[in-house]
């Protein structure tokens, strides 16, 4: 009996120390106070409007890249509304068309839709980030799947905007998303 109150007590030290990574010092215990005083400031509004080229690779649960992509953003702004549509043509040939409704608040908050986003997605921006988090639904020839999704933006001092993504099912995480956008050349 003894045996098993230990291999209980290991496996549970074993979760409750992974857990303190990940929400502690990972990826997803960042905060947007982390960047508040950071420069240059990101607006979404200057910096994600207009034509944006992103360049990016996704990586698969075991760290491989499983994909690269190229996509033409077209971004604009009324106010503190605005609508990103995205078109995406990955290595395999593969299109994707997505569109993003963003509504910006006074105070940084940020809300985002889309069609494939389970109800609406929630961040901020600060100083030079952005925090994005949704549900996002993949499409059926990928599984359908609903993934819990962190998305970082950060703004690089020539205007480059660097996006790390992950993307999680029951906590673990599925894959990761990096990629690059910057203003289209006419």
């Amino acid at each position: 009996m003894d045996e098993w109150l230990y291999v209980f007590i290991g496996a549970l030290l074993a979760f409750g120390l992974v857990w303190m990574r990940q929400t502690l010092w990972g990826f997803s215990a960042q905060k947007p106070q982390d960047y508040e005083d950071d420069n240059p400031t990101f607006d979404m509004r200057e910096h994600l409007n207009g034509p944006i080229l992103c360049e990016g690779v996704i990586y698969g649960p075991l760290g491989r890249v499983s994909s690269r992509f190229v996509a033409d953003f077209d971004a604009s702004w009324e106010g503190n509304k605005g609508v990103m549509k995205e078109h995406f043509v990955y290595d395999d040939g593969t299109v994707q068309d997505r569109v993003w409704y963003l509504t910006l608040g006074n105070d940084g908050q940020i809300k985002a839709e889309a069609p494939d986003v389970v109800g609406a997605g929630a961040g901020r921006q600060s100083g030079s980030s952005v925090l994005l988090r949704y549900n996002i639904r993949l499409p059926e020839a990928s599984g359908g799947h609903v993934l819990n999704t962190v998305d970082w933006m950060y703004l690089t001092p020539n205007g480059t905007i660097m996006n790390r993504s992950q993307f999680r099912k029951f906590g673990i995480k599925v894959a990761e998303l990096v990629a690059t956008m910057r203003p289209k050349e006419a």
